[in-house]
């Protein structure tokens, strides 16, 4: 278990050899978009509450876990919409806590496309506890940072074209990268920074029975280190993980009910190979009275299904004002 919880202590500080992506994953990132996108802020037409669970590499120690409380509301107006979310994201002996608030404002664009353009502000604090290591070299200057805490101001922007059947965002929610190296480890062959990650999602709402039957495909294509070739520091031009994709595929019965299946795999910019992350199960309930919940199973598809099997995440949201509002401008994503 040492050597695991060494190695995702590399993956997060980052390295001469090693590139991960650095923000928390999610299976149903279709129900936390606003982690992702700031325009996403304000979506529905009345206020929505969430909050999410991820326990990655079930049985794994040191395996990354995550919780996130998002909020949003439209203003008054209809125009602008406000949000708020928090996420926690541990691994190993490295914690992230990171709060921002997001606005949007709405461009409508006929019938029930709408533009909505987002940005966001907030704080990250990262710490470490190197109490959790059990280290051969207590001073290898890999681990030197680990027990430091850092406080770094961010902020993102994103846009998003949506009607009632289909959706299309772009978005990089932290537009600041942070050198997380300290004058201890800045000569060294080590090296850590907080990279830019970048987003598109796009998705769509296929009925296959009036709205008793919905067919809803969607996709989610992450990237890091998009334009590191242009930092002025050489040890950052050549970082960056493969682009991830996730790739859904879903049923709704009766507006209430959902079910569905997703792959997660990525692909090398730089070798064009590819590789297979997870296949997924999920489903989610709509109450009557606007309650959400939902669960979601990850099978590896990788060298840790054979030390785990798998990671799992649950969710809990509430619309307000479901009944009255649903009717009027249903919200598919």
């Amino acid at each position: 278990m040492r050597k695991i919880l060494t190695l995702i202590s590399f993956l997060i500080i980052g390295g001469t050899a090693l590139n991960a992506q650095q923000d928390a994953m999610f299976t149903k990132y279709m129900f936390n978009s606003l982690v992702y996108n700031p325009a996403y802020a304000g979506y529905y037409d009345h206020m929505y509450i969430s909050a999410l669970y991820r326990n990655q590499w079930l049985g794994v120690e040191g395996a990354p876990t995550t919780q996130t409380l998002t909020l949003h509301t439209p203003l008054k107006n209809n125009r602008v919409g406000v949000g708020f979310h928090v996420l926690n994201d541990a691994i190993g002996p490295l914690e992230e806590t990171k709060a921002f608030a997001a606005y949007s404002y709405k461009i409508p664009l006929g019938g029930t496309r709408q533009l909505a353009i987002g940005l966001q502000g907030g704080v990250s604090y990262r710490r470490g506890d190197r109490s959790k290591l059990n280290l051969e070299q207590d001073q290898d200057l890999a681990f030197q940072d680990i027990g430091a805490s850092t406080i770094n101001p961010n902020f993102g922007a994103g846009i998003m074209y949506y009607d009632k059947s289909f959706y299309f965002g772009v978005s990089s929610p932290s537009l600041i990268e942070h050198d997380l190296r300290t004058d201890e480890t800045i000569q060294s062959e080590f090296y850590a920074r907080k990279f830019r990650h970048y987003y598109l999602a796009t998705g769509a709402a296929i009925p296959l029975n009036g709205d008793l039957l919905i067919f809803k495909p969607s996709i989610l294509i992450k990237n890091v280190g998009l334009l590191a070739g242009l930092s002025k520091d050489e040890a950052f031009q050549k970082i960056g993980a493969p682009t991830e994709f996730d790739i859904d595929l879903s049923l709704l019965f009766y507006e209430q009910f959902q079910v569905g299946v997703s792959f997660r795999s990525s692909i090398e910019a730089f070798n064009e190979e590819s590789s297979s992350d997870s296949a997924d199960i999920w489903m989610s309930y709509f109450l009557s009275n606007g309650l959400r919940i939902g669960a979601a199973f990850d099978y590896p598809l990788n060298a840790l299904s054979g030390v785990s099997p798998g990671s799992f995440e649950i969710m809990i949201g509430y619309e307000f004002d479901y009944k009255v509002k649903k009717t009027v401008t249903p919200r598919y994503f």
